[in-house]
């Protein structure tokens, strides 16, 4: 174990010690509520009135799609439901009775924010919008969204469909963490497949306005104001942010990406290759090589003196073991706080020692 903690040492990176003050936030956030984080990291790099439940628009089809993409019927053909047609506010303009699959009705609820496609959905797959809603609000719970409860799946407004800036950026993180997610929100354009053709145009102008767009959903209602959840990836770092009730949505999520990419570097404090020889009890093997699960990057900032160091703990280790299977973790301290924790895993597979075999052998040994 002191070999392990040797080379762990070797690897840790340390900068001066200096308070945890941000740098300073950027002057024309106009919204009402902010939050913004780097998403593989966690590090929350701006916040402004972000616990705040406010209403959130049509935002809230962050979560009706999630919902839709990991119900695992996108394939499936919808048949239209009459509820669902001319629904008020912003419209993908579906018929009554007109059939397409689940994943184009995912299209229109993203691009063109199609109230009426998040009506079909929410009937789809949970036979009502008040049933869909308490799916939703199951999924905010799972996810820790304590400050959030849906009561539509479009975000029509009522009294008590609301959400944070901070539940709202956590959501469209998560949600970015799932592929046919992220294809879905940063495609521009797109012609839907069923019966009845639709051409869905992308909302988001950030696709297109700004370096490294890649989502999420805008909103807006007179109850809520502009809302807005973005997202940006420019090397190692992925962005995303919400705001909520803001005029300038799109200078104010410009100008918070632009912040945050100028004012942070992400460090990779620990690579994914770094092998560590880990004692095992009753093991074929005395000793088995393991390695963190990813890389450790975090966000640093910029001209800025931080202290960072990386702990390791690992527990007891019986055989038998599996590849694969967690051992202990590494932990990265921020000026003596932690930050940041990824799985030490085993990457190879060790059985149990046979005693028995090991006696008869170590007896045919003395006997000659």
């Amino acid at each position: 174990m002191r070999r392990i903690l040797a080379t762990l040492l070797c690897a840790i990176l340390l900068l001066p010690s200096a308070a945890l003050a941000e740098p300073n936030a950027p002057s024309n956030v106009g919204a009402e509520a902010a939050y913004l984080i780097e998403a593989n990291s966690g590090r929350v790099l701006y916040a402004k009135n972000e616990t705040a439940r406010l209403p959130m628009a049509s935002t809230t089809k962050i979560m009706t799609a999630l919902i839709a993409i990991e119900s695992g019927r996108l394939t499936e053909t919808v048949t239209v439901p009459e509820e669902a047609a001319g629904t008020e506010g912003s419209s993908m303009y579906l018929k009554a009775g007109e059939k397409l699959p689940l994943s184009d009705l995912v299209y229109g609820l993203m691009l063109t924010s199609g109230n009426d496609a998040a009506v079909a959905i929410a009937i789809t797959l949970a036979g009502s919008t008040e049933a869909f809603a308490d799916r939703m609000n199951e999924k905010a719970a799972l996810l820790g969204l304590s400050d959030t409860h849906f009561v539509t799946p479009n975000g029509l407004h009522d009294p008590d469909h609301y959400t944070t800036a901070r539940d709202l950026a956590l959501l469209g993180a998560k949600a970015l963490e799932n592929p046919i997610f992220t294809e879905t929100v940063g495609t521009q354009y797109r012609v839907t497949d069923g019966d009845v053709k639709h051409t869905l145009k992308n909302k988001n102008r950030l696709l297109w306005e700004y370096e490294g767009g890649i989502g999420v959903k805008t909103g807006y209602t007179k109850a809520a104001g502009k809302c807005l959840v973005f997202a940006a990836e420019r090397g190692r770092m992925k962005l995303v942010g919400a705001i909520l009730n803001c005029p300038t949505m799109w200078d104010t999520a410009k100008a918070l990406l632009d912040w945050g990419f100028s004012n942070y570097r992400a460090k990779r404090f620990l690579s994914a290759e770094t092998v560590f020889s880990v004692p095992v009890e009753n093991g074929e093997k005395k000793t088995l090589s393991a390695a963190p699960r990813s890389d450790i990057l975090y966000p640093t900032e910029i001209d800025k003196d931080e202290t960072f160091t990386v702990e390791t703990s690992f527990g007891r280790v019986i055989a038998p073991v599996s590849a694969g299977q967690t051992l202990g973790t590494l932990t990265l301290l921020r000026n003596g706080e932690a930050v940041m924790t990824v799985p030490i895993v085993a990457l190879e597979t060790v059985g149990t020692v046979d005693f028995r075999m090991l006696f008869r052998k170590a007896v045919l040994d003395l006997i000659g």
